[in-house]
């Protein structure tokens, strides 16, 4: 499948909010998912989720503030909780999406490489010789 990029009506959903800003949630999108593909091009099918979590943060909190009063509420967010960006676990799950990250293995061998060994022969060893199940060359 092809990544569908998420709505604003999307978006709005996915924040709780009945009514959302058309415009300004359809720019936030496009920069998530422009910050998305900076970690992974093209994006995967399921990065949708990710797309949302970082263009809701920034609908959410434009101004990155951290400590709010208003009357006798008062509210404190995380260091660097708004505005538009991507944390580690958001990396990380759209590598994981792409099929990126965890363990691999790479063979270092050519296709072309030869089983025979390189180094001199003992001729007193090996093909020429009697071979013995068991026993080896005798």
């Amino acid at each position: 499948m092809v990544f569908v990029v998420p709505t604003a009506e999307q978006l709005g959903l996915y924040l709780g909010m009945e009514t959302i800003q058309g415009d300004r949630a359809d720019l936030l999108i496009a920069q998530a998912v422009a910050l998305a593909e900076s970690v992974v091009k093209p994006l995967p099918d399921q990065a949708t989720a990710v797309v949302l979590s970082v263009a809701g943060r920034a609908y959410v909190n434009p101004q990155q503030v951290s400590y709010e009063t208003i009357g006798p509420m008062a509210v404190q967010r995380p260091s660097g909780s708004g505005g538009l960006y991507m944390t580690k676990a958001d990396k990380a799950a759209l590598k994981s999406l792409a099929g990126r990250g965890g363990a691999f293995t790479v063979d270092p061998t050519p296709a072309t490489a030869d089983p025979s060994p390189t180094w001199p022969m003992d001729d007193s060893y090996g093909p020429g010789l009697e071979y013995e199940p068991g026993w080896g060359w005798v």
